[in-house]
């Protein structure tokens, strides 16, 4: 049965992955109008019901936290292990909002173990004034960074652990050889970036524009590049183990000795990439556009 939901204090009832939930279109709709699941109650698409149900084909063990998130904007508590999982559903969902809230819920554990900023963000903000703005081999760790215009700055060595570059302007930003693990670039501007043999394991770029950024012998093991814009990246020899490149756009990228080892592909445009010699065996290619691409001596 297809279905427009025009009340949005009524109630509706919601399937994930055979979990059942009720809820309401405000409440799925009003804390993060920007989301995917605002978009889907939006008003604007109409919906197919079974048996008085909106079936989303996702697990749904950690969408009760979605919703409780939905509901107060607070993150739970849980295992490392358990946040890596509701991370990916925050991804799926793009609810940028929570997936700050659990990086930031992730970074207060790790206070104690990762060394402390040597600049505050008020400082970083009188650099950028100043005109000041190389931080070479600056200890920056676990600061918010968010929606500043870092363009042209050197980061290149610096410690960037955890760093919230959230929807900040970095064009043309050097990052040679730093460590970024785990920092939170997502939705922020990355082109023409130089990301030379830097660690930026673990971290958010979904949304990111990296069009001709220089990501070779980058380490980007367990990277989410979900919706990212690769188009004419340099990827060389670079390391995608377990990465997430769900629906992002390689076209031209050159990916020529690059680990692509249980990496998803899923989706993604990868027109005219430079693929030769690439291992292809364990990546997830379903529905991905390899139109043009040089895949001569690749393994598939």
């Amino acid at each position: 049965m297809m279905k427009d939901f025009d009340d949005s204090s009524s109630p509706i009832r919601l399937n994930i992955g055979g979990k059942k939930f009720y809820t309401t279109i405000t409440t799925l709709t009003q804390r993060d109008p920007d989301s995917m699941l605002a978009a889907m109650f939006s008003g604007r698409h109409t919906l197919c019901q079974e048996n008085g149900y909106v079936f989303v084909d996702r697990d749904g063990k950690h969408f009760r936290h979605i919703l409780n998130w939905l509901r107060d904007g607070v993150v739970p508590t849980l295992k490392d292990s358990k946040f890596a999982e509701l991370l990916r559903e925050a991804e799926y969902y793009q609810l940028l909002g929570l997936m700050d809230g659990i990086h930031a819920v992730q970074n207060k554990k790790k206070d104690d173990e990762e060394p402390n900023s040597e600049l505050t963000r008020t400082d970083i903000l009188k650099c950028i004034q100043s005109g000041k703005v190389r931080f070479r081999g600056v200890n920056l760790s676990g600061l918010d960074l968010s929606k500043l215009d870092l363009s042209f700055v050197d980061f290149s060595y610096a410690c960037l652990r955890n760093v919230f570059f959230s929807r900040a302007n970095l064009h043309c930003a050097k990052f040679k050889d730093a460590d970024a693990e785990g920092a939170i670039f997502h939705n922020a501007t990355l082109r023409e970036c130089e990301f030379t043999g830097a660690n930026l394991r673990g971290a958010l770029l979904a949304g990111t524009n990296l069009q001709s950024a220089n990501l070779q012998d980058a380490c980007l093991i367990d990277c989410s590049f979900c919706q990212a814009d690769l188009r004419s990246a340099h990827l060389q020899n670079a390391d995608l183990t377990n990465a997430n490149l769900e629906g992002a756009i390689l076209e031209g990228a050159n990916l020529k000795g690059a680990k692509l080892s249980n990496t998803n592909l899923k989706d993604a445009n990868l027109q005219r990439a430079y693929l030769r010699q690439v291992n292809l065996r364990d990546t997830h290619l379903e529905g991905a556009k390899l139109d043009g691409a040089n895949l001569l001596g690749a393994i598939r």
